[in-house]
């Protein structure tokens, strides 16, 4: 039985695994988490109480975390793009850049963009400014990062960009990466033209007047 994927579309969690199964054409069955689909919500709440996702089932076992079930599907369903490397140190690398667009692009992200959907008397101005912050910071070590590479973690595509592409989609929305920065610039632009992540773009596009901030006319 092929594997089964709890997700939406415009989750940049989602995407996150969806580009990992676009690189290696993996056949699973995609079950759509909103409204409609109240069977797909009510087992997805059962496998995983916590209400996150995306979670991939698979033989009655359920994967949970975005890098979780990348690693899981590296294991289990390996393909032509092996997305972590075999070399142990290089591994280290990928999963050490994994963190830091999960940690420190996509959190403080999602901060703001939470933020935004709170009623104005809860809101968190003095949160939202240390967001933004921290990507500023982010965007400025990672220039560096990526002015000699043209992946996240070396010259081959990895998990770190399957982390990236929808940290960086999102984030610029929320708030853009300035010209001072032109590699990570560059380098997302990069990764909205790799087939994959150009695929789960599109499938989230759609749903983009749903954005809290309003999604920009652009990507």
């Amino acid at each position: 039985m092929k594997p089964q994927l709890f997700a939406h579309p415009f989750s940049s969690y989602c995407q996150k695994v969806l580009i990992a199964l676009y690189e290696n054409g993996t056949d699973f069955e995609y079950l759509m988490l909103d409204e409609e689909h109240t069977d797909v919500l009510a087992e997805w709440q059962a496998l995983w109480p916590v209400k996150r996702f995306p979670v991939l089932k698979e033989d009655g076992n359920a994967v949970m975390e975005a890098t979780t079930i990348i690693e899981y599907l590296m294991l289990r369903h390996p393909g032509a793009v092996p997305l972590l490397p075999a070399d142990p140190r290089e591994a280290l690398r990928t999963r050490m850049m994994d963190r830091f667009f999960d940690n420190y692009i996509m959190t403080p992200m999602q901060k703001v963009v939470f933020d935004a959907i709170r009623p104005e008397t809860d809101r968190d101005p003095y949160g939202v400014n240390e967001a933004r912050t921290m990507l500023d910071n982010a965007y400025g070590w990672l220039d560096g990062v990526v002015s000699t590479t043209e992946w996240a973690a070396g010259e081959s595509f990895s998990l770190a960009d399957c982390a990236a592409a929808p940290s960086l989609f999102y984030a610029d929305w929320v708030h853009p990466i300035p010209e001072t920065h032109p590699n990570v610039r560059a380098y997302r632009a990069r990764l909205l033209a790799r087939p994959s992540v150009a695929r789960a773009v599109d499938e989230g596009r759609p749903y983009r007047k749903f954005f809290p901030l309003g999604a920009p006319d652009r990507d």
